[in-house]
């Protein structure tokens, strides 16, 4: 049994009853809001490809549409990625920036997050290039360059409310993951560690990396150790180094995602904010702790 799920961006709604109704129409099932205008899901869809069917409606419109089991709908156990889906920005580009090298380092940052390079070697060269940048600067972009992705606390406060366990694993930095998963909420935060000579970038990454594999391991480690089976777990994530948790949890989500990640997870979210984690469980307005 599935469940349709629309979603719109709460900062700009463009779901509304006649959308809606039109999608049904094409795809049947029954009708339940979760929040008006924001979220809406049709039960039990009967069409052949419900999301096909959604998205032929929806047209250009700023709504996605998703599939999911009704079985195993709330989930025990969320692992995240940091950069570009629960902050807005890639910290390693930002720190780049800070030296007047943002162009070169988002470069390849870009290259590295499709997949076309190693993640490891692309990770060590791009801190070796920002070597000797000094420890307050870094505090300091940490603080006024960095902003938490729209819909993350409450994601996170909603799910620990309910019971779940939340894992923020980053291939950034310990810098940023620890203190930004502090401020969002997580449970726990993994990511690599940038090792200093004193109070300035020694330009190297301390071994080993956290890495596609790490997060994938965390996911199923996490799972077996509380019991949970992984259909019962999700992942959120935008690059080629999230894609292997995404396939394996029980609910991969593509935020915002690179094409070919987008393309090969389980749902694909291109307008909602984070929140649209929740509605996809089947929380309600009045659930979410915000």
């Amino acid at each position: 049994m599935t469940v349709l799920v629309l979603l719109a961006n709460p900062a700009d709604p463009e779901l509304d009853a006649k959308l809606v109704s039109a999608i049904q129409h094409e795809t049947l099932g029954e009708i339940n809001w979760l929040h008006q205008r924001i979220a809406c899901e049709i039960r039990h869809p009967s069409a052949p490809d419900p999301v096909a069917a959604a998205r032929d409606v929806i047209g250009r419109r700023a709504v996605d549409a998703a599939l999911v089991p009704i079985a195993n709908r709330r989930k025990k156990i969320l692992v995240a990625d940091m950069d570009s889906t629960m902050i807005n920005e890639e910290c390693i580009d930002e720190l780049a920036d800070a030296v007047g090298i943002k162009a070169e380092v988002a470069a390849i940052t870009a290259r590295a997050m499709n997949g076309e390079l190693d993640f490891e070697q692309a990770l060590r060269t791009r801190v070796a290039l920002i070597k000797g940048l000094e420890r307050h600067v870094i505090e300091e972009v940490r603080r006024e360059r960095i902003t938490l992705a729209p819909g993350g606390r409450a994601l996170i406060q909603t799910m620990k409310a309910f019971g779940a366990y939340t894992s923020l694993v980053s291939g950034g930095f310990t810098f940023f993951a620890d203190y930004f998963g502090k401020r969002i909420g997580f449970d726990e935060a993994i990511a690599n560690v940038l090792e200093f000579d004193g109070d300035k970038l020694s330009g190297t990454v301390a071994s080993p990396i956290v890495d596609k594999s790490t997060k994938l391991n965390r996911l199923t480690t996490l799972a077996a150790e509380q019991g949970v089976p992984l259909a019962a777990t999700m992942a959120v994530g935008d690059g080629a180094n999230d894609l292997d948790m995404i396939k394996a949890s029980g609910l991969g989500v593509a935020l915002h995602a690179k094409p070919h990640v987008a393309a090969e997870a389980h749902v694909r979210i291109d307008h909602a904010d984070l929140t649209a984690l929740l509605y996809l469980q089947g929380f309600e307005e009045e659930d979410i702790v915000r």
